[in-house]
């Protein structure tokens, strides 16, 4: 069963996609998905595909950059307030314990990490405000942050522009499976990341087991 603040904020998510300024509304809500807010813009940005599919490419490169730009907003609550403000964040969300997990697999794998978690379900809120704590260098969290979320919103773009109405009636009756099958999918991005190094099993155990994190 789905909790209902889920259920509310999905619903408001979804009611922005017939407001004046959806675009504005998707850039938002791109912006903030990137460093704190729970509920990811593919479904609002899938119905302003639907509505006008003529339009989906430039709707898919609003979220992109719009995500990007909360990417680096993210860094910038890891980088400058995570024991003010990150901390409590993903608290908040979930995931402390997924954090010394992140950073390990981040110093290990650098940008590889951060594609990923732009083109999969793992929370890009965490690698983003996780990347910030550990310094990562900018301009490749750049680079991998627009090719993955730009993998991503192109997808959702393509798929509504072609199947259409389907998906949003899914959605909107199985959102609780969804939201189990999401998590199934998120602990598989979390091994996916574990094999990204091609079969480096000490940096492996060494991540999975991390519990601490120190800045660098």
């Amino acid at each position: 069963m789905v909790m209902r603040p889920l259920r509310a904020l999905y619903d408001w998510t979804m009611d922005k996609a017939a407001h004046p300024h959806a675009v504005g509304w998707l850039a938002f809500i791109s912006f903030i998905e990137a460093s704190f807010f729970p509920i990811p813009p593919h479904p609002l940005l899938g119905l302003m595909c639907l509505a006008e599919p003529k339009k989906a490419i430039r709707f898919a490169a609003v979220a992109t950059i719009a995500s990007v730009a909360g990417g680096l907003f993210g860094y910038a609550i890891g980088y400058l307030l995570y024991d003010t403000v990150g901390q409590a964040m993903l608290g908040m969300l979930g995931l402390t314990e997924a954090f010394p997990v992140a950073a390990c697999h981040l110093r290990e794998r650098d940008w590889e990490v951060i594609f990923l978690a732009g083109a999969t379900p793992v929370p890009f809120k965490l690698l983003t405000i996780t990347a910030g704590f550990i310094e990562m260098a900018l301009v490749p969290f750049i680079l991998a942050s627009i090719a993955g979320r730009a993998l991503i919103f192109m997808t959702v773009g393509i798929l509504f522009r072609v199947f259409g109405a389907p998906i949003k009636r899914m959605i909107d009756k199985y959102l609780g499976t969804l939201t189990t099958i999401f998590a199934v999918l998120l602990v598989g991005g979390f091994v996916a990341l574990a094999y990204l190094s091609d079969g480096d099993d000490a940096a492996t155990d060494k991540c999975s087991q991390a519990t601490l994190v120190e800045r660098a």
